[in-house]
């Protein structure tokens, strides 16, 4: 691929999504040609099938909730991802294979082997060149979502965003070029570790 390919991973609430925007805005200020998605979405169809698997309420089997992820990676990495890295572009993406191995496998019990599998054919073997991995701790997830709206995977309890938090813990570990950020940390601060990284790796100057 001519394009580096950026992933921002972590539990709701993290701030990924706020550090996904300033990291852009950074990126184009510097004249990089970029793109901001995010999953599960980032297409027409992949953003159906978000609707679906968040909505609150709804009884999406984990079995069912974990295909349904998948499909919209497909789409997702098929329709936009893959174009833009061949076209040099940079991707930046909130949320890819890792968090489907944290939610479905570590929480939900799914054989990560199995995951492994439908994460390797959705992506066609596509990798992050780079992996941010924001966590907080708990107390913040309830101080933060105060006044957010909660959808399906929010609504879960504490032992499941502690199994989910191990998982992505164990994941850092054996992820080339992943990297834990402290989310408890100010905006600021973060935003300087996580610039700090992409020069580490040579994505700016």
């Amino acid at each position: 691929m001519k394009g580096k390919f950026i992933v921002l991973e972590g539990p709701d609430r993290c701030g990924k999504s706020t550090q996904a925007k300033m990291l852009y805005n950074q990126l184009v200020a510097r004249g990089k040609d970029v793109i901001l998605t995010r999953e599960p979405g980032g297409t027409p169809t992949a953003e159906r099938i978000r609707q679906i698997v968040l909505e609150p309420g709804l009884d999406v089997r984990p079995l069912a909730e974990l295909l349904l992820y998948e499909a919209s990676r497909a789409q997702h990495t098929q329709e936009k991802i893959l174009p833009a890295l061949e076209e040099g572009k940079i991707v930046l993406c909130e949320r890819y294979t890792m968090s489907t191995c944290a939610y479905q496998g570590y929480g939900r019990g799914i054989p990560l082997e199995t995951i492994d599998t439908l994460n390797q054919i959705a992506t066609h073997g596509n990798r992050p060149d780079l992996t941010l991995v924001f966590l907080m701790s708990d107390k913040y997830f309830t101080q933060r979502g105060e006044y957010l709206f909660s959808d399906r995977l929010e609504q879960e309890d504490l032992a499941f965003r502690q199994k989910m938090r191990k998982g992505y813990l164990d994941m850092i570990e054996r992820t080339p070029n992943a990297y834990l950020i402290d989310a408890d940390k100010n905006i600021s601060d973060i935003q300087s570790r996580v610039l700090e990284l992409l020069k580490e790796h040579q994505i700016i100057d």
